[in-house]
């Protein structure tokens, strides 16, 4: 779902993922305050996405359904959750076929898309970054070549999948994608250990050797100014000038 249809020449593109029991509404409000706050991320230039994640019974409801992008069996999400991989890399597929539309409808290539997302879709924008970033863009000689995002975002969101980490780090090119991980010190749903845990073990493997731009506010699960604000000079950092 996409809240900007404009074909004019853009710098990129933001695919932004909401958490588990919300909406693409709880979001888009994103597409006028990154604007407000650093007008080259005006609609003109910049494309965003506000993906809707499927209705899933989840384990930690007793089986109840809600909007969420994988199933959760533990909770509060500390170090160590239990992951569910089958529902992740449905997940992922919907961020790249997301990716896909904005290659083929606007020309955008990798290194001009951020995918980013807050909790649950964090978690995939995570992993889509840099476990399960698999596409390719053609190169100069019309050949397959992997290519990087522009940039990840991670708003109080955990890594998952980590036991595939070492496996993927000497071939994954998601190494040149730079991270912005903002995390409240109070969050007690996704506990404030994910945060460290989650960068130090990007770069204890190397899967990860871009900057790091890892924030924390005195909040609970949530989001405020100064994070947004954060995040709209990180976008502007790593997308690309028209």
């Amino acid at each position: 779902m996409s809240t900007s249809s404009s074909s004019t020449t853009k710098r990129g593109a933001l695919i932004f993922l909401h958490g588990l029991g919300d909406s693409p509404a709880g979001w888009s409000s994103l597409e006028h305050s990154l604007p407000s706050m650093n007008p080259s991320l005006k609609q003109s230039e910049v494309e965003y996405v506000f993906p809707p994640a499927p209705t899933i019974g989840l384990t930690i409801n007793g089986g109840m359904s809600m909007p969420g992008w994988f199933d959760l069996y533990d909770w509060p999400i500390g170090v160590g959750a239990k992951d569910d991989p089958e529902g992740m890399r449905a997940a992922v597929a919907q961020v790249h076929a997301q990716v896909e539309r904005l290659e083929s409808e606007h020309g955008l290539k990798r290194n001009q898309i951020v995918l980013g997302g807050f909790s649950q879709g964090a978690a995939i924008a995570l992993l889509a970054t840099y476990h399960l970033n698999n596409h390719k863009n053609k190169n100069e000689d019309n050949e397959d070549a992997p290519l990087a995002f522009a940039g990840c975002a991670c708003l109080s969101g955990w890594l998952t999948m980590t036991d595939d980490l070492k496996e993927m780090a000497d071939t994954n090119v998601a190494s040149q994608t730079p991270l912005f991980w903002a995390h409240g010190k109070y969050d007690d749903k996704v506990l404030f250990e994910q945060q460290a845990d989650g960068i130090e073990r990007l770069t204890s493997v190397g899967t990860l050797t871009a900057p790091i731009t890892s924030l924390q506010y005195p909040m609970g699960h949530e989001s405020d100014r100064q994070e947004i604000q954060a995040l709209a000079n990180f976008l502007d950092q790593v997308l690309p000038p028209l």
